[in-house]
This record gives C-alpha cells, sequence and structure tokens, in this order.
C-alpha cells in the first residue's frame, strides 16, 4: 500500500504546466472581467478580459459560455494568489505571428481589415496579430486623409518582419506600383494616336485636367477642352466625371489628349456664315486698349478694333462698350487659314451731317 496521502496522489495525478505553455481548458465560469477555465491542472487557469481581446467593447458573457472549450496560453504558473493567469490573445498573435511570417517569406499578397487609423499610418490586423502600414506605403500617391480607409479591407505584402522588435511592415503601394505597370504596357499597347477614349476626371489644375485612363493618365490641356474658350477647368469638370476624349499625341509615358473634335469644328463652315459684308450678332467676350474680341459663336471670336467701333472717337474699347455686351456688327474680314476675322460696328452707323458753313 502506498504511504502517499490522498491529496498527494490527486497532486501527483495533475498534469504539470510551465510558463510559455499552450493548454487546452473547459470555460467553467465567465465574469464581466475574467474567464476561469478547468485545465486539468490544480488550480483553475484565469484570462482577463485584456488577455482575451484589445476590443474594449466586446462583452465576455456574450463571446464565451460555460462548457466551452478555450486553448490559451500560460502566462504565469501562479499569478500570485493561488490561480494560474493566462492568455488568450497572445496564443492569437502567436499564430497571427507565424502566418505573418510565412506570408513575408513567400512574398504572399494578404488580405486584412484596417482595424485602426494612426497619424503616420494604418494598423490592420491578420490573425490577432497587428501590421502596420506607414503612411507613405498606404498608396502610389500621396494620401492626405488616410481615415476613409477605417474598417476598409485592403491589400497588402509584408516588407519587414522583427516580431522581437514588435515591428511588422505592410506596403501596399509595392501591390498599387506593380498593378499599375501591368495595366500601363495594356494601355499603351493598345492606344495609339486619333483613337477616342474614355476616362475619369483624376485632378484638375489650372492649366487643364488630368484624365484616369486605366493604367495611364492623360492631360487634357485647358486649350484642348473646347472649341470655346474656357476661363477655368474647374468650372467645366469635377473629380470623378466621366469624359470622351481623343489621344493627340504620345510622347513616352505621356499622353496627350483633347476634346475639339473635328466634327464639332466651329470653323469647318465658317467661310459661308461669316462672308465679308454679312450682319452678324455677337458677345463681348474680352477686351484690350487696342480692341475687343467678340464671340459669334462657339470656338469663334471676331476682332472689333477700337478703330471700328464707332464714328466718334473712343480712347479705349472700355468706355464705351462692358463684358458680355450684346452687339451687332459687320464683316469686314475673314480669314480662314489663321482663323481671323475682323469686324466693325461704325460702317453700320449713318455718317454724321455735316454742318452748314456760314457765309
Amino acid at each position: 500500500m502506498s504511504d502517499l496521502s490522498f491529496e498527494q496522489m490527486l497532486e501527483e495525478s495533475l498534469k504539470t504546466i510551465h510558463t510559455g505553455e499552450v493548454v487546452t481548458g473547459t470555460v467553467i465560469d465567465v465574469k464581466d472581467d475574467q474567464i476561469i477555465l478547468n485545465i486539468g491542472y490544480k488550480s483553475d487557469g484565469i484570462i482577463t478580459k485584456s488577455e482575451f481581446t484589445n476590443d474594449s467593447s466586446v462583452v465576455l458573457t456574450e463571446v464565451v459560455k460555460p462548457g466551452d472549450t478555450l486553448e490559451a496560453k500560460i502566462v504565469k504558473v501562479n499569478d500570485g494568489e493561488g490561480q494560474v493567469a493566462m492568455s488568450y490573445k497572445r496564443l492569437a498573435a502567436d499564430r497571427g505571428n507565424k502566418r505573418l511570417e510565412e506570408a513575408f517569406n513567400n512574398g504572399e499578397v494578404l488580405t486584412a481589415p484596417v482595424t485602426q487609423v494612426l497619424d503616420g499610418g494604418l494598423s490592420v490586423t491578420v490573425e490577432s496579430a497587428r501590421v502596420f502600414i506607414p503612411a507613405s506605403l498606404v498608396s502610389d500617391i500621396y494620401e492626405r486623409n488616410l481615415e476613409k480607409y477605417a474598417g476598409q479591407e485592403i491589400e497588402f505584402v509584408i516588407t519587414e518582419f522583427n516580431p522581437r522588435k514588435r515591428r511588422i511592415i505592410g506596403n501596399r503601394k509595392q501591390l498599387m506600383v506593380e498593378k499599375k505597370a501591368v495595366l500601363q504596357k495594356e494601355l499603351f499597347d493598345r492606344i495609339e494616336v486619333g483613337m477616342t477614349v474614355t476616362g475619369t476626371v483624376k485632378n484638375l489644375t489650372d492649366f487643364g485636367a488630368f484624365i484616369d485612363l486605366g493604367g495611364a493618365d492623360g492631360l487634357l490641356h485647358i486649350s484642348e477642352m473646347s472649341w470655346g474658350r474656357i476661363e477655368n477647368p474647374k468650372k467645366v469638370f469635377k473629380v470623378g466625371q466621366e469624359v470622351t476624349a481623343y489621344i493627340k499625341d504620345i510622347n513616352g509615358d505621356r499622353i496627350a489628349l483633347s476634346m475639339k473634335f473635328e466634327d464639332q469644328n466651329p470653323w469647318a463652315n465658317a467661310a459661308e456664315r461669316y462672308a465679308p459684308g454679312t450682319i452678324v450678332e455677337g458677345r463681348v467676350a474680352r477686351m484690350t486698349d487696342f480692341g475687343a474680341f467678340v464671340e459669334l459663336s462657339t470656338g469663334v471670336d471676331a476682332l472689333l478694333h477700337v478703330s471700328q467701333i464707332s464714328r466718334v472717337k473712343v480712347p479705349k474699347p472700355a468706355d464705351v462698350l462692358s463684358i458680355g455686351q450684346e452687339i451687332t456688327a459687320q464683316i469686314v474680314d475673314f480669314n480662314e487659314e489663321e482663323h481671323k476675322i475682323s469686324i466693325s460696328m461704325k460702317v453700320l452707323e449713318a455718317p454724321a451731317e455735316e454742318a452748314p458753313v456760314e457765309e
């Protein structure tokens, strides 16, 4: 017969555990701030809420029930109160880190939700392991506002893996650059000068609009937006707007676009409409010291020289005309090759009666 007491035999029948070991236990009880596990040891295992999850909004009693089986990592064999301190989230993070290490070694593309938007970048979670994506690696263009990524699932690769220093870096920019290179090649393989293309307004400047053609951007210069005169591209286009244009020129990786389609050229039949002697109506579009430019139709302007405004001497056009004013004049000269038209208001005025000469 054994000389050991019942307590000693019971203790020997129980397994031994070590710090860092992963054990499986059965949930005995769940409280608001902790989970109690039977792990087949002389003491119960305790998982506090902070060691279960980083999400403070999680309610333990809703996600864990008595009788559930959980795996957890031993943090301390004796937490100071005779119980075993355990961690569920550290085990999950360890497994997540292993998953990230595999992805890092294989160059695998990962997809994960953005769990936090930080001042310097984004934090994403892969199987409870955190990955930091610096702002400079979020996109291939400068991102002023990262808040739009909150809660989104994004693709990235791991370009630096050092869990000991808690430095696991993700890179989304690399994927975007690689995809854009493929799309760019496909685009340049199929486009040619003169081809009509459809794109989306990506950015607007004072001198034009950059149009995303799907793989590369094309520049639609302000002078190529219309046969008419455009003062400011931002008054005509909006970011995200779809436009149709044709490729005017390709120079290396630069694409010049134009919306001045030849079948819409207002000068095509201008010789018939604006033959010398024709009476026309127009709107004063802009003025200089030497005359006013009058819009006869979209894309067709005529010069009203200051000397042709009136039979009465006019020092400056602005003295008698204003921008937007409607006028009637006569075509006095038409130069189709240079797209120049001269008009006169003076010729439509009746000659002033001469004063009688006294004898």
